[in-house]
Parts: structure tokens; sequence; C-alpha cells
């Protein structure tokens, strides 16, 4: 809720009911449907409807963007209707009213039936989590910045510190352990676009913002967030991860990739080049198992490693990015927290969860938009 800087519960928004004192969880509804990117619109007495491309213009594409979120050379298509999923093959629908191209999309739509042109709107509003082609890592092997150009360096004092990951070209979503007692400003430089570890440049820094609810005994909410003081310009080296939506719905023993330039072995050192390892994760009850970390692990929390050990994230790599491949990106699925040493035994990495963190995110990002 953005007047009083309060948060509601996910659910809660979009959800008809006016949770915030100004309605602001109602005002800015829109949604893409995951398998085509079909933009949809929510209203209290229609709930969600997919947008008919009837009318739709490049500004209405330009505008919708700019409600969403990070927006580099905003697109948008047609899909055939019978093209859809089941369930949104008979609707409901809804188009744009003419003379709207300004208005938030949102407030400039009308209910109909059925598209009159059999299509509805595919929309796309950043090249986020693309490479040019297609491992605190122990086990990893060397990796090139343009394969994970969301990979930043935190540096304090001319010394790498933690990682972290590009989500726009202004922000960057890291780990709230990394700034104890440590959040002076002046002392912090952002360092991107690097393959090996440099210490010279880099961008300097004008908020950092630790999630409210982070506990440092427990390690939960383990997340923060720092605004770049001007955007990193993008290019093959250095472009934003996309943020995974609610529901991404990884299983157990899918893919991880785990990138960053912490130690190659516990009480080891800092590598001098970006590594890259591949790690499966973790059903959710084992990692909390008696004979895992049991009630260590928080909802807020995910693992990812080999029960055997062997390759796993270590000192170093904080705040960096577990990522996982799906239509054809890469996703921020969790940000490097914590784990009992380096690539032990049944002691896989434990990991920040991105997506219960989503709320907060996008809803810092767009209060600072005005400070």
């Amino acid at each position: 809720c953005k007047r009083s800087v309060r948060f509601i519960p996910l659910e809660q928004a979009c959800d008809g009911k006016d949770d915030c004192a100004g309605g602001e969880d109602e005002l800015t509804c829109l949604s893409r449907e995951k398998a085509h990117h079909v933009l949809q619109v929510y209203s209290p007495g229609s709930g969600w409807r997919s947008v008919c491309s009837d009318g739709w213009t490049q500004q209405h594409t330009e505008t919708a963007c700019q409600t969403l979120g990070y927006t580099y050379k905003p697109q948008s298509s047609k899909v055939p209707v019978e093209d859809l999923i089941q369930s949104l093959k008979t609707g409901p629908f809804t188009a744009i009213r003419e003379g709207s191209a300004s208005t938030p999309i949102h407030q400039a739509t009308i209910d109909r039936s059925q598209c009159t042109s059999g299509s509805v709107v595919s929309l796309s509003c950043s090249d986020c989590g693309q490479v040019g082609s297609q491992e605190r890592i122990v086990g990893g092997t060397d990796a090139l910045i343009e394969d994970w150009p969301w990979q930043v360096s935190l540096q304090q004092g001319g010394r790498h510190v933690c990682g972290g990951s590009l989500v726009s070209p202004r922000w960057v979503v890291t780990a709230a352990h990394c700034f104890s007692g440590k959040k002076e400003l002046t002392r912090w430089r952002v360092m991107s676009g690097r393959t090996y570890m440099s210490t010279l440049g880099g961008s300097q820094v004008d908020r950092i913002i630790l999630n409210g609810e982070y506990d440092p005994d427990k390690n939960d909410y383990d997340i923060a967030l720092m605004r770049l003081s001007s955007p990193i310009t993008i290019g093959v080296s250095q472009r934003p991860v996309c943020l995974s939506p609610e529901g991404f719905g990884l299983a157990a023993g899918s893919t991880m990739a785990v990138t960053g330039w912490g130690y190659l072995e516990e009480n080891g050192q800092v590598s001098s080049t970006l590594q890259k390892a591949s790690v499966p994760l973790v059903d959710q009850a084992q990692c909390s198992s008696p004979t895992m970390y049991g009630n260590f692990i928080t909802p807020r929390m995910i693992c990812a490693g080999f029960l055997q050990g062997g390759v796993d994230a270590c000192q170093g790599d904080s705040g960096g990015p577990l990522v996982h491949f799906k239509s054809s990106r890469w996703h921020l699925v969790g940000v490097v927290s914590w784990g009992v040493g380096c690539a032990r035994e049944r002691r896989p990495g434990v990991y920040c969860r991105v997506e219960e963190m989503l709320n907060w995110i996008h809803t810092i990002m767009e209060v600072q938009k005005q400070l």
C-alpha cells in the first residue's frame, strides 16, 4: 500500500476488495498468462479477463509495459484464441475503447463476450533473462559474464563482499545479511559486466533497503534491494534477469544454475573468475527433515544441491542468483543465503525464495520511483 507503505498478502491484491486505505491494491491489476504472455486485466465483477487485440496499438503496448515494470523495446503480438489453454478459450474477454491509448489499460477496457479479431494480446516488456549463448562455487567451472549478464559483484572499500542480480537497469536484488552494520552508501560499488574480478569503476549506490522482516538469527526474509545512482546500459554483458511469476511451479529435481566469485572450497579464497554450477532443487519436505536442516527451513527458503555434496555455493557468493531456464528465459528463483559449510553431504545450499518476496520487491521499486 503506497500511501502507508504497508504490505498485504499477495492473494488479497486484485480480489475486488480495497485492502489498502487508498485502494491501491485494486488499481493496477495486470497480469500475463505464462504460456503465451497473454495480457489480462482484473475487474471486481468479471475477475481476470484476456485483452482482445481489437484496436490494440503500439501506444497501448507502451502504456501497459510502463505499468508492469522493466521496459525495454516493448512489443506485442496476436495470439489466436483457439491457441490458448483450455480455461482461457471461452473468456471472459475485454477490449480497448477507442481514444484510450494513454489511459491505464485496466481503466480503458470494456467487457466482450468474444474477440472480433479472433485473437488476444501477447505482451513482451523486456529482454530480461536472455543471453547470447547457451557454479560461492565449489565444484563449478569457469563462466563468461555474457552468459550470466545479471550477475554483479557488490564491493565495499574495493573488496568483493557479496554477489547480486540485476532485475532492472537500476535495481539489484541481493541478501540482507550482506549489510550487517555496513550500509554506508558511499563505500559501496556495484561491478557489472565483468567476467574477471575487478575493483576499478563500477556504479555508485543511492539506496540500500533491507526487507523489514529480516531476522539475522534465523536467516529468514534474507533479501535486500540496492538502487544504483544511475541506470546501467543494457548490453550483451549487462542485462536483467527475469523475476519469476507467482506459481512458477518448479518440481524437486529441477535443474538450477548458481553463479558467483565466491570461495572455490570451504575456508578457501575468492575466485578471480566468475564460476557457474548446476544444482538440482531439493524437495522442501526433505530439506526441512530432521536429517537435514529441520525447522531451520521456513516458507521463505528453498534448498538446492546434491545430497552427496561436492557442488555448492560458498562464502562470497551470498546474495547471488539461483536461476532456472524456462520459456526461453532465465528466471531468478533464489538468492544465495546460508548453509552449513560448503558442498557438504546432506547440507545443500539454502536460498531466499524469490517467489515469496515478489510483492515486496515490486512495491519497493514502485514506491522508490517517487523518491
